[in-house]
């Protein structure tokens, strides 16, 4: 963050479409962002462009814990379960929020282990990418990846989980973006204010009183 905002918090409006802004408690808020959301959300494809626009480094939880053991999600699940996976995607967590200067796209279930919440709350600005039931259906139709959507009826599953985990994606989000299916473009660029503004205005909740004293 510069030190001089005020030029920047003149180009940004007090309002942003599309975002819920909520005050946060970091200490240091600007280090990295992570995106938290159910599957299908968006959270690889707008990470990487909105990655870029803030200069960050572009991580994927999942990808990384894939490029550490050299098996796919679907395999580690097959082989050790959901326990399993859970316990591998905590400790991947735990090595990539020590790191500074990283967008996160965050598995959908990280959000289930408080240990996990706590390492997204403290290290950086947690981003919401909030969408439907419907809207996972559609873009998730020609995906074979999700370990959780192999059998059984793919609606009624999605709502099982959005029942579980969408309070505490909510409970936990500095910035909610509903998608809407708004294009790529639109969505980056109203993430990307977003998270400026969020981080202006934490910095003028964080500033000192100005000394009065003569």
């Amino acid at each position: 963050m510069p030190r001089n905002l005020s030029g920047i918090r003149a180009m940004l409006p007090k309002v942003v479409s599309g975002c819920t802004l909520a005050g946060g408690s970091m200490n240091n808020p600007a280090t990295n962002v992570y995106l938290i959301g159910p599957m299908g959300s968006g959270k690889t494809t707008i990470g990487q462009r909105l990655a870029k626009k803030l200069n960050l480094e572009f991580l994927d939880n999942d990808h990384e814990l894939q490029k550490q053991t050299g098996a796919s999600v679907n395999l580690i699940f097959d082989l050790e379960g959901e326990k399993g996976f859970r316990k591998r995607e905590t400790a991947m967590l735990r090595k990539l929020t020590a790191r500074n200067g990283v967008l996160l796209a965050t598995g959908g279930g990280t959000v289930l282990a408080p240990e996990n919440r706590e390492l997204l709350k403290n290290t950086g600005i947690v981003v919401y990418l909030r969408t439907s039931i419907n809207q996972q259906i559609e873009r998730l139709v020609r995906d074979k990846s999700r370990p959780l959507l192999q059998s059984g009826d793919r609606k009624e599953k999605l709502i099982l989980l959005a029942t579980e985990r969408n309070p505490l994606y909510q409970a936990l989000a500095d910035i909610t973006y509903q998608s809407r299916n708004r294009g790529l473009e639109s969505a980056t660029e109203t993430l990307y204010q977003a998270i400026l503004s969020h981080c202006i205005n934490l910095d003028g909740k964080n500033a000192p009183e100005p000394d009065k004293t003569e």
